[in-house]
């Protein structure tokens, strides 16, 4: 299974959602990928910390380097699993980003190697359990290139108006790649994230999502201090924080995740 998480708006925990989902399927002994497309990297630097810029020669490794591998002599060209990292957690495993992604994107763009990534992922797929792939906050050529890689997608939402107006535009959006790209990919549904069930926006704004028929996940995550914790610290909540309220949620949509996909292949 190869999950995307994707929004096009930012701050909406993508990162977050990315990196502790896999780490829970992780630490239940699913073998798990995560794919950082965004040239922030900070699902990077959330898994391994700070990276050495002089042994980390940027377009050699990593997704830089997958990517960097298709405009180059094809007898030159490396496995797949040769651009993937350890972790320090067990079963988990990264494709890291790097700053050399921006310079790339414009070559990649024109050479049209959209289904590159897609392409090598199909490779992984029978080495790993789990794929969750972290995005760039915008539609460019990373974010439709995990969207055509992808079996499903997570759509983060922070629960604030302005998130639910770019949501239509997002789902427009995904609607056309899947037309003209993936009509396999499914949108499995909504995350709501930072939710606060003290105020009366959050429900209201949930509420109408669903009314609307929209695929909302029955398990909120809320708003908590253990979330920069954890980002600060490098761990994942299941290993900082394993019995923190947060982490019992994100257990909880992880379960509703996997009892998806149990129904899908039933």
């Amino acid at each position: 299974m190869k999950r995307v998480v994707f929004n096009q708006k930012g701050g909406v925990g993508k990162t977050s959602i990315t990196c502790n989902l896999a780490a829970i399927g992780a630490a239940m002994g699913y073998r798990t990928l995560v794919v950082d497309l965004d040239v922030q990297g900070n699902t990077t630097h959330y898994l391994v910390g700070e990276i050495d810029a002089e042994s980390f020669p940027a377009e050699a490794q990593g997704v830089a380097g997958l990517f960097k591998q298709t405009v180059g002599p094809r007898k030159m060209r490396k496995n797949p699993d040769s651009f993937v990292w350890d972790t320090p957690y067990e079963n988990l495993f990264l494709l890291p980003s790097s700053h050399a992604l921006s310079d790339m994107e414009k070559e990649l763009e024109s050479k049209y190697k959209i289904y590159k990534l897609r392409d090598a992922l199909d490779k992984l797929n029978d080495e790993y359990d789990r794929i969750y792939i972290d995005t760039p906050p915008n539609f460019n050529f990373y974010s439709k290139a995990a969207l055509i890689a992808a079996d499903a997608v997570l759509i983060p939402f922070d629960c604030d108006s302005f998130a639910r107006q770019s949501l239509y535009s997002l789902l427009d959006n995904i609607a056309e790649l899947q037309e003209d790209h993936n009509p396999d990919l499914e949108v499995e549904g909504i995350v709501i994230n930072q939710f606060n069930s003290q105020a009366n926006l959050p429900s209201e704004l949930v509420g109408e999502l669903e009314e609307e028929g929209l695929p909302v996940f029955a398990s909120y995550l809320s708003s908590s201090v253990k979330m920069r914790e954890s980002h600060r610290d490098h761990r994942p909540l299941i290993d900082l924080a394993p019995s923190h309220k947060l982490t019992g949620q994100f257990l909880d949509l992880h379960a509703e995740l996997e009892r998806t996909l149990a129904a899908a292949a039933a």
